[in-house]
């Protein structure tokens, strides 16, 4: 009978417990998660200075480069200088034999020296009044006609002395003393470095962003890990119609007289600078429909907030609205937040 009365108790006694035992369970874990902030990675927002660049590709230019070559034919007799050195404007380089020239400068002189004689006899008589105007008027023509020709004499002469147009860095040469020379042989490069150019092209669709003045930032393969800042001085007035591009030239100071003519360059051209603007990581925002929204961290709490988004650096996007500079956005682990769930942000790493 007691038996009997235990088995009919059993199943009610067991429905009782677990009836207890899952409304207190529950109960239990909701005590732990209201005191448990989820840990995630968070940054400050920053103001910095944003540039809107556009990269190319360049070959570096000297600021003045000439072949120097001479107008008369003649035999070099000196070489005044050495392979790579510096001259300067003036400085004589190279001497032809000059005494052909010489000589036809002489009998230039000569022939001008007999025309002011004969211009002066021909005046005093016309005074006294033995001489015609006509005579006269000859011997004043042929006299202009001797000083012309003294003239082009000493030009001729002076060109056997080919001088350096400017200051600058002289390169291998192509000929010896003793060498015969035409008008036009090559004889020797030399290259203004003091600066240099550098020309690069952009796509057209930036054309009405250019200006002279703009900055620039050069990189070298030859330099690597050294960077070069320079400024657009010259803009080509009409587009490539072959690839749609813009020619520009830039200068790079070159004072110490590292950098090369010919070097390969990549160039930034800096088209506008800002300063003070709000930047995040792009990792931080949300594409919500054609909206995006970051995760603040507000007192331990994450809030959903809606922004304006505006252009992209790097691995940076600007920020126009809906943030302050200071304030924490979560950067990872968007999905397992709610807003006003509670959060922890994690140290940086660094920090």
């Amino acid at each position: 009978m007691i038996c009997l009365r235990l088995q009919t108790l059993l199943p009610a006694v067991i429905l009782l417990i677990n009836v207890i035992g899952f409304n207190a369970i529950p109960a239990a874990v909701a005590d732990d998660q209201a005191g448990f902030a989820l840990p995630v990675d968070a940054v400050k927002v920053e103001a910095k200075t944003l540039e809107w660049k556009v990269e190319a590709v360049g070959n570096l230019r000297a600021n003045e480069a000439i072949v120097l070559r001479p107008e008369l034919d003649g035999r070099i007799t000196a070489i005044a200088f050495e392979e790579g050195e510096r001259v300067r404007r003036g400085q004589v380089l190279m001497r032809l034999d000059d005494s052909v020239y010489a000589a036809e400068l002489a009998q230039a002189e000569a022939r001008l020296a007999l025309g002011q004689t004969n211009f002066e006899r021909a005046d005093s008589m016309k005074k006294q009044g033995y001489g015609s105007d006509q005579e006269k008027d000859r011997t004043a023509s042929e006299l202009r006609v001797n000083r012309a020709e003294v003239a082009l004499a000493q030009a001729r002469l002076a060109k056997t002395r080919l001088l350096a147009p400017f200051d600058g860095l002289l390169g291998l040469r192509n000929v010896s003393v003793g060498d015969y020379v035409q008008p036009g042989t090559d004889l020797v490069s030399l290259f203004d470095l003091s600066v240099l150019k550098v020309d690069f092209r952009i796509p057209e669709i930036h054309a009405s962003r250019v200006n002279v003045g703009q900055r620039i930032k050069m990189t070298l393969d030859a330099y690597p890990g050294q960077l070069f800042a320079g400024e657009v001085y010259a803009i080509d007035p009409q587009i490539d119609l072959n690839g749609r591009s813009l020619l520009l030239r830039a200068r790079i100071p070159n004072s110490d007289g590292a950098l090369r003519a010919g070097l390969f360059a990549r160039v930034e051209l800096i088209l506008s600078s800002n300063d003070n603007v709000l930047m995040i990581p792009e990792t931080a925002l949300v594409p919500t429909g054609d909206k995006q929204f970051v995760y603040r961290v507000v007192e331990g709490k994450a809030v959903w907030t809606q922004i304006e988004k505006g252009m992209r650096q790097g691995e940076m996007v600007e920020v126009r609205d809906g943030l302050q500079a200071g304030e924490l956005v979560v950067t990872a682990g968007h999905l397992k937040i709610q807003d006003g769930m509670a959060v922890s942000p994690l140290p940086q790493k660094g920090n």
